[in-house]
């Protein structure tokens, strides 16, 4: 997740003016956001968990729970430059990494799928699509650029480029396009790829 460093600020006005027409100015997007002032205040949580301040960290992160309806837990890493539209709901597990670039609609879930230890929630990489109330569940990756459709239930690794929806989650799209065949291979190695860290 390297990447040039750039402000916070700068990031968060640049890609919610991007991707909601209805954000006018600068002001009232600092302003009037849950996301941008959920992950503004993530970055202080942050900052408390990795000096070991643990409990003052969750304290933290639940105040702006209550704030924001974002609940983001202060273990989780998360780049400059996502974006959180509306954001109700949406739940960020301590192992999360969201790469910049990413957008992440209301009610979705980057969760776990018990109670393993290590890293157990999923990684999203950088200009992925999170529709709203997709829930990404477990050490599962989402590639770069990929879409999950709203109300999907994702368990498995999502390529690069690629759209799926569905409970569980399918893929329907690869570069935008319906290509049947690859989307048949697609399907088939994630498939075995489920299996195999599953049976571990």
């Amino acid at each position: 997740m390297k990447e040039k460093k750039k402000g916070f600020w700068r990031e968060a006005i640049r890609v919610t003016q991007e991707n909601d027409p209805a954000a006018r100015t600068a002001f009232e997007v600092v302003l009037t956001y849950p996301g941008v002032k959920a992950l503004a205040a993530h970055k202080l949580s942050h900052w408390l968990w990795n000096h070991g301040f643990k409990l003052l960290a969750r304290m933290h992160s639940q105040f702006w729970r209550f704030w924001t309806q974002i609940e983001i837990h202060p273990g989780a890493k998360i780049a400059n430059g996502v974006f959180i539209d509306h954001g109700s709901g949406l739940v960020i597990g301590e192992t999360a990494l969201v790469e910049t670039d990413v957008k992440l609609y209301h009610g979705v879930t980057l969760g776990g799928t018990g109670k393993d230890k290590g890293k157990r929630h999923p990684q999203v990489h950088r200009g992925a699509l999170i529709s709203a109330h997709a829930q990404l569940l477990g050490p599962i990756e989402i590639g770069a650029n990929s879409k999950v459709g709203a109300g999907a239930v994702v368990v498995a690794d999502v390529p690069e480029d690629v759209t799926v929806v569905g409970v569980p989650a399918k893929v329907v799209r690869v570069h935008g396009q319906k290509d049947e065949q690859t989307i048949l291979n697609l399907e088939e190695r994630r498939e075995a790829s489920y299996h195999s860290s599953h049976s571990k």
